[in-house]
């Protein structure tokens, strides 16, 4: 499975969700997105099979340590950028926004430079 940008998406979701709640479950991801619960569970299932995420019988989601590790690096790229568009004067509904589309193109190395130029 290439990692699309909703897959990182989704991993950053429940990532956020897990910080949040005991146990992350589908229903969850459905009301953070705003997804229909068919389209969440198809994801799910395509996370599960990569081994991204794991589901447990009681339906409670966690991340595998890939999974874990692609979420907490789009949860930092998000954090930075949103932090970073703020201080440049975007509105923070807009650079939230904004973040979230720019995280998932900027590269390692793009990203790492602008992490030691505008500070971590």
């Amino acid at each position: 499975m290439k990692m699309q940008e909703s897959a990182q998406d989704y991993l950053e979701s429940i990532l956020i969700l897990s910080k949040e709640k005991e146990f992350v479950r589908a229903t969850d991801i459905c009301n953070y997105f705003g997804y229909a619960r068919a389209t969440v569970s198809v994801f799910m299932k395509q996370l599960k099979e990569h081994g991204y995420v794991n589901i447990d019988s009681s339906n409670h989601i966690t991340l595998t340590e890939e999974g874990q590790k692609i979420a907490e690096s789009m949860f930092e790229r998000h954090q930075f950028l949103s932090e970073l568009f703020m201080k440049i004067g975007v509105p923070a509904d807009i650079a939230a926004k904004d973040a979230c589309r720019v995280e998932h193109y900027v590269s390692d190395v793009t990203f790492a430079a602008m992490k030691e130029h505008f500070g971590s």
